[in-house]
């Protein structure tokens, strides 16, 4: 059943990330260095209770920086390979990697998308508005939401109370949203064109 659902979410969002063909948008020399180092650290956040056996440490996403460096497109294509690694390095099998591939990537990343849009919409073109709405807030309500859903459909498991995990899945957003948000600041700060939904023409106030 549940693999069923995961395939339903996960399919027709890699195949609007191929129609929409993000690669074409790319500089003649390929991504930027950090997101590709971040898309190649995110199977250490994603396995990380795998690795240490303790469920109680929760994996982190990472997705939603994903998406404000590389837009949701390329950052939905890109998770497909991490989901891989991180079921192989992790021994999870199939469709535990699909699951995390869905919760820890493609619904925060979706959410925070969603998020973003409306933040955009709705409040002040400013630089703080985009480095604490989108790079913090933005990330804290898409990762513990996305998070929460997981284990109210999932339950919990090795003998942890849903309520325990819930919580748990709540702190790493936190955690999530901590990374992401010192990290957009120092983008912004010095290289703002590694993030694509980042311009100054923008969230800069105008004279």
């Amino acid at each position: 059943m549940f693999v069923a659902l995961h395939l339903l979410l996960a399919a027709p969002a890699i195949g609007a990330a191929l129609w929409l063909r993000p690669w074409r948008l790319m500089p003649p020399g390929g991504p930027p260095w950090p997101w590709l180092l971040w898309t190649a650290l995110m199977p250490a956040l994603w396995g990380a209770d795998r690795y240490v056996d303790t469920p109680v440490a929760q994996p982190l996403s990472g997705a939603c920086l994903l998406l404000l460096m590389g837009g949701w497109p390329l950052a939905v294509l890109a998770m497909v390979p991490v989901a891989m690694l991180t079921g192989w390095l992790g021994d999870l099998g199939a469709a535990a990697a699909l699951e995390r591939y869905v919760w820890l990537g493609l619904v925060p990343a979706t959410l925070t998308l969603a998020i973003g849009a409306a933040i955009r919409r709705w409040l002040p073109h400013h630089l703080m508005v985009y480095i604490l709405g989108r790079g913090f807030f933005a990330t804290v309500a898409a990762s513990s939401l996305s998070g929460v859903a997981w284990v109210m459909l999932a339950g919990a498991s090795n003998g942890l109370q849903p309520g325990d995990m819930m919580l748990a899945r709540w702190l790493a957003g936190w955690g999530d949203a901590w990374l992401t948000g010192v990290l957009v600041a120092i983008f912004v700060a010095f290289r703002p064109e590694w993030l694509a939904t980042y311009t100054d023409r923008i969230y800069l106030p105008k004279d």
